[in-house]
């Protein structure tokens, strides 16, 4: 978002912590980041004038720049890296009072796109470790969730049917499984810098280096460190695994976000009314209906999943499609769809934590729409354990016995399933206490119990908040 654009209509990402990281006024702070370490790492292997690091990262700071002349110049070059270094050199000339000739550190060998492609690779390690903290608070609060509700009855649904009894612990340690998941592999991707200059051959560090003990894998390894990123074997200019990799992550974590929220966009259904979104003053409320809450949290978060594929996509068209050895567009069409994947990301996993942490839960709920199926439930179960005690043609009576049932209104069906069944089989192959058990939806969750123990096992570091000092998003709003 620039100064003129304050998410009005993405408010998913309407925030001042998700703008902080991925603005531009973002981008701009880590464009001039990139330079002035670069400065640094020459500074450090003796290759420009003692002291010009120091002018560049003053020269460096973000607040000195007028972001939309930057934009509007960015035309002219079709990127804005260009713009800004005349501005930054500017700058550099005048803090030099000097004269030691710091301009000589100011993107020495450099191309535009080493610049900016490692100034997006630091805008994302930012913002993915902000994401992270409140990932991490998410996942605490699902697995709490799960660990309460192990034995919370509900029922599971199967192509929008009730299908068998549940818990909602363990719904709750799926949505976990689900974040956790594509979290962890999200946090495991390398960021990498992006050192290649005009052609991609290193050919201007080469002459820069020669004669010292630095070559330019060795500046480009010292970059890396500098920034924070991680090192290269080779230029990838061209080879855009590194943004494809990050926008599936971004997706697939975003896709997790979206399972969730679908699932309490239907189960706070008032006819459902299982779950309820965390109540806050002024949240939900409709412009002409006073009695409605809406459910906004998970809508925003809907609305990310419904983006995010479109996105990712956008960076492979581009990555497909990069042409000789610096494209015709396919780069510059990465940026606005890299930058609008961290935003949404970022956005959601706060309103995701926001959600998760203050749940509501309606268990009576969830064991009146249980009972809604009653016995019906457990007819795979009786199937298994009575139709061998019924001859050959055991399982044809007990579907026979479902088939009339079904026959019924939802409201007798309960009733009528249970008369048949004990009609159908006689009291000495199956005794009315042990029916009973058979119909009992507790009797029938199989390893629910021990599933959720082993999701959560599996994924230990995302079972308590993060204590790092990611900037997290929750409950911020953009002013």
């Amino acid at each position: 978002m620039t100064d003129g654009d304050f998410g009005l209509l993405s408010p998913v990402s309407a925030s001042s912590a998700v703008a902080a990281l991925t603005d531009d006024r973002a981008v701009i702070a880590a464009i001039l980041r990139v330079e002035a370490s670069w400065a640094a790492v020459l500074e450090g292997a003796g290759l420009v004038p003692a002291g010009s690091a120091a002018v560049v990262a003053e020269a460096a700071h973000g607040d000195s720049y007028d972001v939309a002349s930057v934009a509007e110049r960015a035309q002219g070059g079709a990127n804005p890296v260009i713009p800004l270094l005349g501005d930054l050199r500017a700058r550099v000339k005048e803090l030099d009072t000097s004269g030691i000739g710091a301009g000589k550190a100011v993107h020495t060998s450099l191309t535009s796109q080493d610049v900016l492609d490692s100034a997006l690779m630091l805008l994302a390690s930012r913002t993915v470790s902000a994401l992270l903290v409140d990932v991490k608070g998410t996942t605490t609060a699902l697995a709490t969730l799960a660990e309460q509700h192990a034995d919370t009855l509900c029922v599971g649904r199967s192509l929008t049917q009730h299908a068998l009894p549940y818990t909602f612990g363990l719904k709750a340690a799926q949505w976990f499984h689900g974040v956790a998941a594509a979290a962890a592999r999200l946090e495991s991707l390398e960021l990498p810098v992006q050192f290649g200059g005009a052609g991609g051959t290193l050919a201007s560090g080469t002459k820069l280096t020669a004669g010292s003990d630095s070559t330019p894998f060795t500046l480009a390894d010292s970059l890396a460190a500098e920034l924070g990123l991680a090192p290269v074997p080779a230029p990838w200019h061209t080879n855009r695994l590194a943004v494809t990799a990050l926008g599936d992550g971004l997706a697939a974590l975003i896709d997790s976000f979206g399972k969730i929220a679908a699932d309490l966009l239907f189960l706070s259904r008032p006819e459902v009314g299982e779950l309820g979104e965390p109540l806050a003053a002024g949240r939900g409320v409709s412009s002409a209906m006073p009695q409605k809450q809406n459910p906004v949290l998970s809508v925003l978060i809907r609305s990310a999943a419904l983006q995010a594929p479109a996105l990712a996509a956008q960076l492979h068209l581009a990555a497909a499609t990069f042409n000789d050895e610096r494209p015709d567009g396919a780069w510059h069409s990465e940026w606005p769809a890299l930058r609008h994947l961290l935003a949404l990301a970022l956005g959601a996993a706060g309103h995701l934590r926001e959600l998760t942490e203050g749940l509501r839960l309606f268990p009576e709920a969830m064991r009146r729409n249980l009972e809604i199926s009653g016995p019906l439930l457990l007819s795979e179960g009786v199937a298994a354990a009575v139709a061998p005690l019924l001859g050959e043609d055991g399982k044809q009576k007990l579907q026979a016995v479902v088939d009339e049932t079904l026959k019924a209104p939802v409201a007798e069906q309960s009733r009528i399933y249970t008369k048949l069944l004990r009609e159908t089989v006689p009291a000495d192959k199956v005794s009315d206490a042990t029916l009973e058990e058979l119909l009992d939806p507790a009797s029938y969750l199989g390893e629910a119990s021990e599933i959720s123990r082993r999701i959560l096992d599996a994924y230990p570091d995302f079972t308590a908040p993060a204590t790092n000092t990611g900037i997290s998003t929750k409950g911020a709003t953009r002013g």
